[in-house]
């Protein structure tokens, strides 16, 4: 067993495997950019090395400064969680090179599943159901001519990497051409990988997926499924097993698939095979498969009571896996929530953390603390909540509870929005798809009660002269009578906290920032000053000063936190200046370009 292992890693998960390292008795070495040198994970660790600047490429994805990390600490092996480089195969090799243990998969295994064109030609080798499109689109033309074999609508996405990005649904011919340049443009920023593949796109598909772990010594199983169709953008936002949908029998063929897949490559360590289901024929497809562990993994250790990153590590040491797939066992049922940094309308949100309370009766797997910070630089996921049940009603119970106990100031969070979904008689009932929270699902913030800003005013005068009009702190204008009722107990129920820019509030599970001035998150439309929503990179700019625009149109290119936005025309017009170019790095709210109206 190894002595010391360094995380290639930063947040919950870097913080998650140090947890695993310990209960081995193995020693941790952390890593950390310029912008992490305060972060959790840094001093969570036993030793820590800065290697390099908050950009990514420059530390979390910088194989030589990670890999120097190691040799001055004297780590026999590197652990890269998941995200940055855990599917890279050159970063496996390199780790191989250097005389040190990569925990994860064979370089091979990755390098054939991480290419999802190879990967589709694997599988139809090995008898897994593929969904029918073209492994590569080298043009237009091309795209066009698959999507006319298969019939539209269908999805174009990166061969290379996942999480929903390079990603977009086609749904005619007059689409294609803006949505391959958009797609390769996505994955070449994301992945440094421009290659696209078409797929038939399963309207109202489920997105189901097998955990598989396999040693060293030929020993391969699967560890059940995850139910993941609760998603936007693409991207996973609810996970639970068992399925609420699958019957034994699919669940059977579905497992032994996932097994085949795996050993199609070679296959050792954790990984997912992921498939879509299409409800309407009971039959399903094969997606990919992610060569590293899942952000959901919880929900697999909740339900086996199996500690998959400690079984990581036991693996890369040679040990063998002592359970045959007839001794595995799914009990009870489990739930996972995302918690992400990001608004009502899902742009990220950054800043600094003011106050965390995490739920007391759940497994919380997070990476932020008060007082901590949240950067444009990196994913906007914090933590991830998870409960456990005998039964599905029983655990959505759970859940409802500890979202509800969930406090999180200084940046806005989906918190609300996850209650909301929970809380839905579609969830209940598990009638929900991959494009559920998109076409059928409506939320929007509650707005907040008078009695709230009433409240947090309460909370932070000092007492005895609580009910002052001349104490409530600036910034709340209550326009109403000043006399009203409270609960005896609503002091210990609400939290409170300020910054420079407004009040916090969470009460009954609802968190509300009360600004003093509230802007606009693109700026005065009307005066045709566009700025920007978030801090972040400016990608492109898609216009010139003089240039006539229509309403809708796309204006410029913003990415954050790894997702791309567009910043679109607000009205007919005429740009009359540039305030920014491609390449630089804005803050929120800075101007980036102004129209006037035509």
């Amino acid at each position: 067993m190894f002595s010391k292992i360094l995380i290639a890693n930063r947040g919950e998960i870097a913080i998650r495997i140090m947890h695993a390292c310990r209960a081995l008795g193995i020693q941790t070495v952390a890593v950390y950019s310029t912008a992490d040198k305060n972060a959790r994970h840094v001093r969570f660790a036993d030793e820590a090395v800065e290697i390099g600047g908050a950009a990514p490429r420059e530390s979390y994805l910088n194989i030589p400064n990670i890999l120097h990390a190691a040799s001055i600490t004297s780590a026999q092996a590197i652990h890269p969680g998941y995200g940055f480089l855990s599917e890279n195969a050159e970063f496996a090799d390199a780790v191989a090179a250097a005389g040190l243990i990569f925990i994860g998969p064979p370089a091979d295994a990755m390098r054939a599943m991480g290419d999802k064109s190879e990967a589709k030609r694997r599988m139809k080798i090995a008898g897994v159901p593929t969904v029918p499109g073209a492994e590569e689109i080298t043009s237009v033309e091309t795209a066009l001519a698959t999507a006319e074999t298969v019939g539209y609508p269908v999805l174009v996405k990166a061969s290379a990497g996942g999480g929903g990005k390079g990603m977009r649904v086609v749904r005619s011919a007059q689409e294609m051409p803006e949505a391959l340049e958009a797609a390769r443009r996505e994955s070449k920023n994301a992945f440094g990988d421009e290659r696209l593949l078409l797929e038939k796109y399963i309207e109202n598909a489920h997105h189901i997926e097998i955990q598989v772990f396999g040693d060293q010594h030929g020993n391969l199983v699967h560890l059940f499924e995850r139910e993941c169709s609760v998603q936007r953008r693409h991207q996973k936002i609810i996970e639970e097993s068992p399925s609420p949908l699958l019957i034994p029998e699919i669940r059977v063929q579905m497992g032994a698939a996932a097994v085949r897949a795996a050993r199609a490559v070679g296959y050792f360590s954790a990984g997912t095979v992921e498939f879509i289901f299409d409800t309407q024929t009971a039959s399903f497809f094969f997606l990919e498969m992610n060569t590293r562990l899942q952000v959901e993994h919880p929900v697999t250790e909740m339900v086996t009571g199996l500690d998959l990153a400690q079984w990581q590590i036991r693996a890369a040491a040679g040990e063998p896996f002592p359970f045959s797939q007839g001794e595995l066992r799914q009990q009870g049922h489990a739930i996972e929530c995302r918690i992400y940094a990001e608004d009502a309308d899902f742009f990220p949100s950054t800043g600094r953390l003011l106050k965390v309370i995490e739920p007391p009766n759940a497994r919380v797997d997070s990476g932020i603390e008060s007082g901590g910070a949240v950067s444009h630089f990196y994913d906007p996921l914090l933590a991830k909540v998870i409960v456990h049940a005998e039964t599905r009603p029983a655990a959505i119970a759970k859940m409802r509870t500890a979202l509800r106990e969930f406090v999180v100031h200084g940046v806005t969070t989906n918190i609300d929005f996850l209650q909301a979904l929970i809380a839905h008689d579609d969830f209940a009932r598990g009638d929900v798809f991959t494009r559920w929270v998109e076409t059928i699902f409506r939320w929007s913030p509650a707005p907040a009660p008078l009695e709230l800003g009433r409240m947090a005013a309460l909370k932070l005068t000092p007492q005895p002269a609580e009910l002052s009009p001349w104490n409530i702190p600036d910034g709340f204008r209550l326009s109403a009578p000043a006399a009203f009722s409270l609960p005896e107990d609503w002091r210990e129920h609400i939290s409170v906290s300020q910054d420079a820019v407004c009040t916090w509030v969470t009460w009954q599970g609802q968190t509300t920032a009360l600004e003093r001035t509230r802007a606009s998150a693109h700026g005065n439309a009307a005066s045709g000053e566009l700025r920007a929503p978030m801090p972040g990179a400016v990608r492109a700019i898609l216009v010139a000063v003089g240039e006539m625009v229509k309403k809708g149109q796309a204006l410029a290119l913003m990415e954050a936190m790894k997702m791309e936005m567009k910043i679109a025309a607000p009205f007919d017009g005429r740009v009359v200046a540039l305030t920014v170019s491609a390449g630089q790095t804005v803050e929120r709210e800075q101007v980036l370009l102004t129209l006037e109206k035509s």
